[in-house]
This record gives structure tokens, sequence and C-alpha cells, in this order.
């Protein structure tokens, strides 16, 4: 599966860097790509391991606001 997500707070390396730390903690993640200046993030995952409203639910967490 693939989802894209926007973040609306994201703005510096540092979001970015926890951003990428909490996708990447998830099992069932292929690959992932995070555009700063459009506040996107693209994810490719196998469904069976992680959901879609899981990895909000992790961003979420980390304090960023999923639209």
């Amino acid at each position: 599966m693939k989802s894209v997500f926007k973040i609306s707070d994201m703005y510096t390396a540092k979001d970015v860097n926890k951003i990428r730390k909490c996708i990447s903690n998830n099992e069932g993640i292929i690959a992932f790509q995070i555009n700063k200046e459009k506040r996107e993030v693209s994810v490719i995952y196998d469904d069976y391991f992680v959901t879609e409203d899981k990895i909000i639910q992790c961003l979420e967490d980390m304090g960023y606001m999923v639209l």
C-alpha cells in the first residue's frame, strides 16, 4: 500500500528526523520519503503489519498534525 500524509507543522530538520524515526519504528514499512518543502510524507507499507491509521497515530503521538 502507498499513502501520502500532509503534516502541517513540519518545519525544521529536527522535525524531519523525528518523523523519520517514528515511521521507521513501525514493522511493515517498506520505504518512505519526506518532503519538508511540501510538508508531505509518502509511505509504502505492507498493510498486513501496519495500517494507515497506525502510522497517523504514531505521527500524532509525536505531536504533529496530520491532515
